[in-house]
């Protein structure tokens, strides 16, 4: 069982509202626990040598809690930088080099703002955009999903 068909499990559990579930096969055990705050999947795998490894991942929950209505109006001026792939999110080209882009750099269409490593390939990630950066979303060398906002730009 790949990874994919992992996500897709834990996606269709958090949409059926099951409470939890259970699914075992020959060299992998899966337990998936829903709540009304969080998901919790726990995943169990045999090892080559019969040893067993266990990884507990916390999902988001299906519902985003809502946010004060001050914040989302000023927040709405401001146009929002997503990641276009899965990967890890890299602020700078390398450890010795300086950050892409800071708060309150200007930027300009096709400016580089972060590096998005997938399946060992580095991505450049160009603005869409030109403003003045508002604020850093992520975290460097954090992992990011695809569609997941990185970057506030204002536009004016």
């Amino acid at each position: 069982m790949d990874i994919k068909e992992i996500q897709n499990l834990i996606k269709f559990v958090a949409k059926s509202g099951a409470s939890e579930v259970k699914l075992e096969m020959e060299d992998i055990k899966i337990t998936i626990k829903t709540g009304s705050e969080k998901t919790e999947t726990t995943i169990v795998q045999a090892a080559p040598m019969g040893a067993m490894q266990q990884m507990a991942a916390p999902v988001a929950p299906a519902a985003q809690p809502i946010a004060p209505a001050a914040a989302s109006n000023e927040e709405d001026k401001y146009i929002t930088v997503k990641s276009p792939i899965i990967g890890t999110f890299y602020r700078k080209p390398s450890p010795d080099k300086a950050n892409f882009v800071e708060v309150g750099t200007e930027i300009n269409e096709g400016d580089t703002v972060c590096v998005i490593e997938a399946m060992k390939l580095f991505n450049e990630i160009e603005s869409e955009i030109s403003g003045k950066i508002v604020k850093v979303l992520v975290d460097d060398s954090s992992p990011v999903e695809f569609d997941q906002p990185l970057f506030l730009v204002d536009p004016s």
